[in-house]
C-alpha cells in the first residue's frame, strides 16, 4: 500500500510564485496590490482569449483609456472598433456598460467585495473572484481553465468536464488561503500556464509534484477528463466585396445579436440551408458585374462553423454608398474595426488586415 500523499501547500506555491511569476502588463509585483481597473480589464479580455493575444489589446486600451472614467466616456463604436479581433463581442458591450456604472454610481471606484462586484454588468463569478482577490486581497476562489487543470490533476478528479466544475471548485476552495489570496490565485494560474500544461506537463519542476495524485499515478496528461464535444453545425453565406477605386464598401451590424455593433463587409444572412443562387438578391448595390472568388472564408463561432463565399465587384467612380453603408480606404482596413470573421473575408479578397503591433510587457 502506498503512503498517503501530503496535502498541497499553498504557502509553498506562493514561494514558487515569488521566484517564477510571469511578468504581465496588468500585474503588480508579487506581494504588492494591483490596480483594480487594470485587473478587471485584463480579466474581461482574457475570457476565451490567450494571454499572448490579449497583451497588445491591453496596451492599446490602457494607452487610449488609462482609467475607468476615460473608458466610460468613450463612444460605443470606438470601443467596439478597438476590441475588433478579440472575439466574443458581447464582452465589449458589457465592458463599456460596466465602466459607466463604476464611473457613475461608484464614483470611479470598483467595489472591493465579491458579491458587489458580481452585481456589475458583465461580471460573473470568476471575474468577481479574480478582481476581489488580486486587486483587493479578499479571500475568493478563483477558478479558470488553468486552475481547473491543476486541481483536477492534484486530486485526480475522474468525473469529466463540464460536469466536474462544481467538484473542482469545491476542492480549490479547500486550498485558497487567507494570506495573499491574490498572489495564490495568480500562482495557480501560472502553474497551469507554464508547468502543468495540457500536454507533457513538466512535473519534475512542479512545486506541488509530491502532493499530486495524477503525477503519482503516472498519467497527469489524461486530466482533466472531458466529455465528447458535439459537432457544430455549418452555416453558409456570401460576402459582397465591393470596391470603388481604392475604397471598399462597409456597414455596421445591428447593435444586438452576433457581432452586434461591429463593422462588417456586407453579407447575406448565414444559414444552414443557404442557397447560393439567391445571393444576388442581397447585394448592397444592384447592377454590378459580380465574380465569385475561389475558395471560401471560414471561421469558428462558439455554436457553429461559418463558411462564406466572397463575391467581388467594382463600382463606378462617384457611386454613392447605400444607406447604412460607407466607403472605407482599403489600405486602412486595420482602423475599420473589423472582427476576425470579417478580416478573414478581406483576406479572401486579397487584403491583409493588420492588428495591433506587439509591445513588450512592462518590467
Amino acid at each position: 500500500m502506498h503512503a498517503p500523499l501530503p496535502r498541497p501547500d499553498p504557502a509553498g506555491l506562493i514561494a514558487w510564485y515569488d521566484r517564477h511569476a510571469r511578468v504581465l502588463p496588468w500585474r503588480a509585483r508579487p506581494g504588492e496590490p494591483a490596480e483594480p481597473y487594470r485587473v478587471w480589464l485584463s480579466e474581461v479580455m482574457l475570457q476565451q482569449t490567450t494571454v499572448k493575444a490579449a497583451i497588445p489589446y491591453f496596451h492599446a486600451f490602457t494607452t487610449r483609456w488609462p482609467t475607468v472614467e476615460s473608458l466610460a466616456a468613450a463612444r460605443d463604436e470606438e470601443v467596439m472598433a478597438a476590441w475588433a479581433g478579440l472575439g466574443y463581442y458581447a464582452r465589449a458591450r458589457k465592458l463599456l456598460e460596466c465602466a459607466r456604472v463604476v464611473a457613475g454610481a461608484h464614483s470611479g471606484r470598483f467595489p472591493d467585495q465579491e458579491d458587489a462586484l458580481r452585481a456589475l454588468p458583465g461580471i460573473g463569478p470568476y471575474t468577481a473572484a479574480a478582481v476581489a482577490a488580486i486587486a483587493f486581497g479578499r479571500r475568493a476562489v478563483v477558478v479558470d481553465g488553468n486552475v481547473e487543470r491543476v486541481i483536477a490533476r492534484l486530486f485526480a478528479v475522474d468525473a469529466p468536464l463540464p460536469g466536474a466544475k462544481g467538484a473542482i471548485r469545491a476542492l480549490a476552495a479547500t486550498l485558497t488561503p487567507l494570506d495573499r489570496p491574490g498572489d495564490y490565485a495568480q500562482a495557480v494560474m501560472d502553474l497551469g500556464a507554464t508547468l502543468c500544461i495540457p500536454r507533457r506537463p513538466a512535473c519534475g519542476l512542479c512545486p506541488w509534484r509530491g502532493a499530486c495524485r495524477a503525477a503519482a499515478r503516472g498519467d497527469p496528461a489524461t486530466f482533466p477528463r472531458k466529455s465528447a464535444k458535439a459537432a457544430r453545425p455549418l452555416r453558409r453565406g456570401v460576402a459582397f466585396w465591393v470596391t470603388r477605386g481604392d475604397e471598399v464598401l462597409l456597414r455596421r451590424r445591428p447593435p444586438k445579436g452576433l457581432l452586434g455593433g461591429m463593422t462588417e463587409v456586407p453579407c447575406t444572412p448565414w444559414s444552414e440551408t443557404f442557397d447560393l443562387a439567391e445571393a444576388a438578391t442581397h447585394a448592397p448595390i444592384a447592377g454590378l458585374a459580380w465574380r465569385t472568388l475561389a475558395g471560401a472564408a471560414t471561421h469558428g463561432f462558439t455554436h457553429f462553423e461559418l463558411e462564406v463565399t466572397v463575391m467581388a465587384a467594382a463600382a463606378a467612380p462617384g457611386t454613392p454608398a447605400p444607406d447604412g453603408h460607407w466607403w472605407h480606404p482599403t489600405a486602412d482596413l486595420a482602423r475599420a474595426g473589423l472582427p476576425t470573421a470579417m478580416a478573414k473575408i478581406a483576406r479572401q479578397a486579397g487584403v491583409q488586415v493588420t492588428r495591433h503591433q506587439r509591445r513588450p510587457p512592462r518590467p
